[in-house]
């Protein structure tokens, strides 16, 4: 992707079902589990380079010794950091090496050094990049079975809602965050169901140090998590533990944010990625499961595993942006729904480049999109294969040697034409400085392009905001002098925010929506943005379940050919003497594509829950009145 934008967060569970002693005689150390929690977290750093944070729960200590243990960063290379500080009390102890290979020592002495892990990677999606602010968060308590620890990958879209209840109850939540919340919210009924226990067996007789024991055993996961989950409304995947030792991953019933987990008689791993886990396991993509939506994975302190339905599932509406670009493409099926995406798009690419393949060359913009790009020239070598058969039989019998042997061996021309050379930060303050780096951010080959003669095709994963392509690429492209610049997103055009999960909040932001507005303001048709604005602030005294995406109307005077036709007019440079033309994939071709992942909300405003319609409807009110900020 050209645009940088923030996005999901990636968890990493791991329960260990054997003593440590175990993987020591087996594998050779202790550290087995801790060695999958970091692979875990390495093969999903895409998913989160804001910060990082790992918990280690130890289940069988006495009284007395620390069983938590959290660290957490916001270095810049913050999984690194993570574990340089899980592993300094090795680095510093003055020990021989049989006490730092005993496992006894290691759960005695090592605060990393137990059942249960639980890794977070963080995208900061609102917020500044604080460490309070990085997951796993914890809720601490005297008694080990009220101890909670969370992390997750999740957005929600009435925490004003949330906020209100735990207030009502009598709380003082410390932060008005949608992690707080969730945190405080778990914890309540934590609290509940640890009270209802206490009561019940103190009403049977038992002494104190026997409640906490029955508490520990009998805690009801399922009961806690279908209560404090009831009023979620938005795109989650929570995991916890709780300090005694059970463990769990909640989905949200609408299957937004993605949960895949594996077990055997060891371990049980629980990812945001499919891939991540079978690589870190060495396991067939048939031996890794979804959580489904609305389910829980619940992992009990003695190891029993089970599966839980938490809430009612709704029609699946995973995220299609997780295939699109933020998921690791070296998973099965997102590999194969990239190339797919690029093929499905090559009609359209044809059309717009005439059939002139002499003059065309073929690329993509690094590096997301280089598996979309195998797909467009999968596609337009499928295309001149028939083209080739019908040269061939129009001239059937006329045909020298050379024909067929030109026919036969044309081929597209595709070259590597732009190269990521650096990722600048943005360190420099003021805009003219930062506007000549991002200017920089890309290389292009010189020498591909015939001067004035060539028509350039480059496909991107998506557009977002255009920024870019702006300021960058399309500057850079055009110093290959093309006659023409062909610049294709294999997504459709983002149009409305995302509140899920993604830093996608702000309508103005998005370079589709831009383009409608100033197609109404040309067509004399302003009226049409008051109309709406209207619509939008008379819903805001109703509740999110009565709401309705008024937004839409902005773009219902305007074909996506012709908003796309504007996002040319917008992005192309002042100096820029290339022809350029946008080219989105439909959304047809999108759901052909990734059948089985049909969330397409910032495409065509089809929220899954109700707090989206609310969502997009603040967005543009806060967009007609001037206020820089998200909606929920």
């Amino acid at each position: 992707m050209s645009d940088q934008i923030k996005h999901e967060c990636g968890i990493a569970l791991i329960r260990l079902l054997k003593p440590l002693v175990y993987y020591q005689e087996k594998y050779g150390t202790w550290q087995y589990g801790l060695n999958k929690l970091y692979l875990l977290m390495e093969k999903q750093h895409n998913r989160g380079q804001d910060g990082a944070g790992a918990v280690c729960v130890k289940t069988n200590l006495e009284a007395g010794n620390t069983y938590i243990s959290r660290f957490r960063s916001v270095q810049q290379n913050p999984i690194i950091d993570v574990f340089n500080q899980i592993n300094e009390p090795l680095q510093q102890a003055q020990l021989n090496r049989d006490e730092i290979d005993s496992a006894d020592w290691a759960y005695k002495n090592f605060p990393f050094a137990g059942e249960l892990y639980l890794g977070h990677l963080r995208y900061g999606t609102f917020g500044k990049n604080s460490i309070d602010l990085v997951h796993p968060v914890m809720r601490q308590n005297n008694w080990k079975s009220r101890n909670l620890v969370l992390a997750g990958n999740f957005n929600l879209t009435n925490t004003d809602e949330l906020f209100k209840v735990l207030v009502d109850l009598g709380q003082h939540p410390k932060a008005f965050t949608d992690t707080v919340t969730v945190l405080e919210k778990v914890g309540h009924f934590l609290d509940e169901e640890n009270q209802l226990l206490f009561r019940r067996y103190k009403n049977e007789g038992a002494i104190n140090n026997e409640i906490s024991s029955q508490i520990e055993k009998n805690l009801d996961i399922q009961n806690i998590l279908e209560r404090s989950t009831k009023d979620f409304d938005g795109g989650y995947t929570i995991a916890g533990l709780i300090g005694h030792g059970d463990a769990f991953v909640v989905r949200d019933p609408w299957g937004i944010r993605p949960a895949h987990y594996y077990f055997d008689d060891e371990i049980v791993v629980v990812a945001s990625e499919r891939a991540a886990i079978q690589t870190v396991m060495d396991v067939g993509v048939e031996e890794v499961k979804e959580i489904n939506p609305g389910e829980a994975l619940i992992v009990k302190k003695d190891g029993l595993i089970s599966k839980q339905m938490i809430r009612v599932p709704h029609k699946k509406t995973s995220c299609s942006f997780e295939r699109i670009y933020f998921s690791r493409g070296s998973d099965k099926d997102i590999y194969k729904e990239r190339k797919e995406l690029g093929r499905l798009i090559c009609p359209a690419i044809l059309k717009s480049i005439d059939y002139d393949f002499e003059n065309t060359v073929f690329s993509y913009i690094p590096n997301t999109s280089e598996t979309a790009f195998y797909g467009m020239i999968e596609g337009v070598r499928s295309y001149l294969v028939d083209w080739k058969i019908d040269e061939i039989e129009k001239r059937n019998g006329s045909l020298t040697n050379e024909d067929i042997k030109r026919i036969i061996s044309f081929e597209p021309r595709v070259e590597k034409i732009a190269i990521k050379d650096v990722k600048l930060r943005t360190f420099i303050a003021d805009d003219a400085s930062r506007n000549d780096l991002v200017a920089h951010v890309y290389d292009v080959t010189y020498g591909a392009i015939r001067n004035y003669k060539d028509t350039l095709v480059i496909i991107d994963d998506s557009i977002v905001r255009g920024t870019t392509l702006k300021k960058s690429i399309l500057k850079i492209l055009d110093r290959l002098k093309p006659k023409k610049i062909i610049v294709v997103s294999s997504a459709p055009q983002i149009r409305y925010p995302d509140c899920y999960g993604i830093d996608m909040a702000r309508l103005d932001k998005f370079i589709a929506f831009n383009a409608a507005i100033e197609l109404l303001k040309d067509q004399g048709k302003e009226s049409v943005i008051q109309d709406v604005y209207m619509k939008c602030k008379e819903q805001q005294h109703l509740s999110k379940e009565e709401m309705v995406n008024y937004v839409r109307e902005i773009y219902k005077l305007f074909t996506p050919e012709e908003v796309s036709a504007k996002i040319a007019e917008l992005l192309k440079p002042e100096d820029c003497n290339a022809e350029v033309e946008i080219v989105y994939q439909s959304i047809e071709n999108l759901h052909k594509a990734c059948p089985n992942d049909l969330g397409d909300w910032y495409f065509t405003g089809n929220y899954p829950t109700p707090g989206g319609n609310r969502v997009v409807n603040g967005s543009f009110i806060n967009f007609v009145e001037g206020k820089h900020e998200r909606a929920y």
